[in-house]
């Protein structure tokens, strides 16, 4: 008997019960699509993560407090950013940018709007930190200087305060004074379970002081380094300085924090792969419920074909030939269960899932769809040999 038809035997072998044979394949259908999606979930997320990490520039670093500072306590001051900017002590430095924060209430006419994240700081700002404007202009060193009320908004307090309206030389109320928007920032994308990053305002942080949070500590200093290929290197100048500038802790230890983005995106890359690998794992159980099926079902199979496998070996049949054509059979089912779940999880990817827009990785494609076929062949294993070592007296006489 040719190989091709002892495959014939087996399409033939599959399809005498379309029903079981579909029953073993949603299994496999199943375990391989959950492999796909969930590790595209994961390389999804990681994706908006790294995405939302390097807007904010690689040749950036922020400085942050040890401690909790506030009025009269140690923390970062705004002496503690100029002296960043010297070019001497700091020459790879391309600029600094103190930062305040705070959340306000913005009203515009019987309208109000909470900012999670009203910002003052300078011009800098907004290159260092990949923030452009999209309608309207920034505020300028002048505006900041002169300690002028003014302030750029994000695309969703753009949408809540001014629905249909032009925000650009419009004025709103925070904090009890008069502000006027003179631009509106670009929409940022979001990553999934971060707040929502168009929800901010930029003002001068003369101005914002003044109004909003007085004349403490500063929350960061965001630095931009001259060149990616140098944030090492401003990250030893700005520890140089800041060390002379910042108390220590109570503890003796520095009384500042210096985090980069570069390293943030390290250190997310890294956690993703592994959350992504995880996912992947838990999902490859499916597929091995999926195998144990196959077993069964082919053991059935085996059974109810006794008498056939007595007919065939009864004429000649070789024990290797009955092997081939059950192994065929289980991987069969295998493949086509493999395939319809590589479509579904194509079709799945589409959507989003909790939130995540997923990222297939052809990798988890191939990798689902050859462990299907492996499953195939070797859950398919036991009843195949079981029903090559029928003796084919023993076969003929099974009722």
């Amino acid at each position: 008997m040719t190989f091709f038809e002892i495959i014939r035997f087996a399409l033939r072998g599959v399809a005498v019960n379309k029903l079981r044979s579909g029953l073993t394949m949603l299994g496999i259908l199943i375990g391989v699509a959950a492999v796909i999606l969930l590790v595209a979930v994961g390389n999804g997320s990681a994706k908006a993560i790294a995405d939302r990490i390097s807007a904010l520039g690689t040749n950036t670093l922020t400085v942050m407090s040890s401690t909790r500072g506030s009025t009269g306590t140690a923390g970062l001051t705004l002496k503690d950013a100029d002296a960043l900017t010297d070019p001497v002590l700091a020459p790879d430095v391309k600029s600094v940018s103190p930062v305040v924060s705070t959340s306000t209430t913005m009203v515009y006419g019987s309208t109000s709007h909470t900012v999670s994240n009203f910002v003052g700081t300078t011009p800098s700002y907004f290159a260092a930190s990949n923030t452009p404007v999209a309608s309207g202009s920034a505020f300028s060193a002048d505006d900041n200087t002169e300690g002028r009320r003014v302030v750029v908004i994000g695309q969703t307090v753009a949408e809540d305060l001014f629905p249909g309206v032009d925000p650009v030389g419009q004025q709103i109320t925070a904090g009890g004074a008069l502000f006027t928007v003179i631009g509106v920032l670009a929409e940022k994308s979001e990553s999934t379970g971060a707040s929502d990053a168009n929800d901010v305002a930029i003002a001068p942080i003369v101005a914002v002081r003044q109004v909003l949070t007085g004349y403490g500590t500063l929350t960061s200093i965001l630095v931009e380094a001259a060149d990616p290929k140098m944030v090492s290197t401003v990250e030893s100048e700005v520890g140089v300085i800041l060390d002379e500038h910042v108390p220590t802790t109570s503890t003796g230890a520095a009384g500042y924090r210096i985090r980069s983005a570069s390293q943030l995106l390290q250190t997310q890359t890294a956690t993703a792969d592994t959350f992504t690998t995880l996912l992947g794992a838990v999902a490859a159980i499916s597929l091995l419920v999926g195998g144990i099926g196959i077993t069964n079902i082919m053991l059935v199979t085996v059974t109810e074909r006794t008498r056939e496998i007595g007919i065939r070996k009864a004429l000649g049949a070789q024990r290797r030939t009955i092997m081939t054509q059950f192994l065929i059979e289980a991987t069969l089912l295998s493949f086509l269960g493999g395939g319809l779940g590589v479509a579904a999880a194509l079709i799945g990817a589409r959507f989003t899932i909790a939130g995540v827009t997923p990222v297939v990785v052809p990798s988890s494609v191939v990798l689902a769809l050859g462990v299907s076929v492996v499953i195939g062949l070797f859950f398919g294993g036991l009843p195949a040999a079981r029903a090559a070592r029928l003796r084919p007296i023993d076969a003929l006489r099974y009722e």
